[in-house]
């Protein structure tokens, strides 16, 4: 069976959030990804494989395709057997305790999708985002994610609001804040990581008394700053850590 038109051009508009928020829906591939988003709570939409591919799945959600119409609707260099398109599942309540991460303006796919798989990780169930961060469905993300989507939950927020109302303990990563190794961290608290190019704004900053940094022991001292995915993987191994 070959794939038409139209399946194909909403496949290729999904690569916008404009249409993964029209249609709801949003693409995984490869069969890691898409075999973790089946064995969630996720429910799919569209499956489109290659004959070989096997997966118990009702037949009428899967479309089976040549490896050559696979190649055309993939956005990966090496398609591998099956693209699903996902339905977006609806906002969850926001969880009021625990340890929570709260993302401000972070752009960069890769670095998202990272930060999704360390707190699932660490245990952390809880992400939030500002509204200006990249969309996690995103297909970059989704892959990056490598799963971990499903077992996170992720909401997109006014963080300035949030914050201001917010009852928990909130920890700022920032160049000027106390050493972390030094700092006494609770088990519970919102972790704020900021934008990869600015870090937290002015506007956040205010609001925060806690600030944290990881500091630097190279000899030269000139690294400017970690990546905002790798300094969030040390900052949330110390809170766990402490307990």
């Amino acid at each position: 069976m070959s794939i038409s038109k139209n399946q194909s051009k909403i496949i290729t508009s999904l690569s916008q959030k404009k249409y993964r928020q029209k249609h709801k829906l949003f693409i995984a591939e490869g069969v890691k990804v898409v075999n973790e988003l089946l064995n969630s709570s996720l429910e799919i939409d569209t499956l489109f494989a290659v004959d070989d591919f096997q997966i118990d799945i009702p037949e009428n959600k899967i479309t089976r395709i040549s490896e050559k119409d696979l190649q055309k609707i993939s956005n990966l260099k090496t398609p591998n057997k099956v693209l699903g398109l996902f339905k977006i599942p609806n906002d969850k309540l926001l969880q009021k305790n625990g340890l929570i991460v709260a993302l401000e303006d972070v752009n960069d796919p890769g670095n998202l999708g990272t930060i999704i798989r360390l707190c699932d990780w660490f245990g952390v169930s809880q992400l939030l985002c500002s509204k200006e961060t990249v969309d996690c469905y995103n297909q970059k993300v989704v892959q990056a994610s490598m799963g971990s989507l499903t077992r996170v939950s992720i909401t997109y927020i006014d963080l300035e609001m949030y914050l201001t109302a917010s009852t928990l303990p909130t920890f700022i990563a920032d160049m000027d804040g106390e050493n972390v190794y030094k700092s006494q961290l609770p088990r519970e608290g919102v972790l704020i990581m900021g934008n990869e190019a600015n870090g937290v704004s002015d506007k956040i900053k205010v609001l925060i008394k806690n600030k944290i940094s990881i500091p630097r022991f190279g000899e030269m001292q000139e690294t400017e700053s970690l990546n905002v995915a790798t300094a969030t993987a040390i900052l949330l191994s110390e809170f766990k850590r402490s307990f």
